[in-house]
């Protein structure tokens, strides 16, 4: 596993780090969609100011991530629960 040295932009200004090899696509993806949603603030609402913009698309992407570990924990509970139902049908055939 090689690390590269590389540089993502967000917000007009260029973040310098080192990533393993198999992570650089993905860290790239990420700074083009940041980009790309601070730009939907920019022009949506006319918010000037980086530091706002980035705010709001951190709080926007946390609000999208406790929906996606809500909805998750939900599924696992729903396959726990499904899970039991088998297990009480093969209990109930021995």
């Amino acid at each position: 596993m090689s690390e590269l040295s590389i540089k993502i932009r967000i917000a007009e200004r260029e973040y310098p780090m080192r990533v393993k090899e198999e992570e650089e696509e993905r860290l790239r993806l990420v700074g083009k969609l940041l980009n790309e949603r601070l730009k939907f603030f920019k022009d949506q609402f006319g918010i000037q100011d980086k530091q706002d913009l980035l705010a709001m698309v951190a709080f926007e992407t946390m609000v999208e991530k406790l929906k996606l570990e809500e909805d998750k924990n939900k599924h696992l509970s729903k396959v726990g629960q499904q899970l039991n139902v088998l297990d009480d049908l093969l209990s109930s055939v021995k």
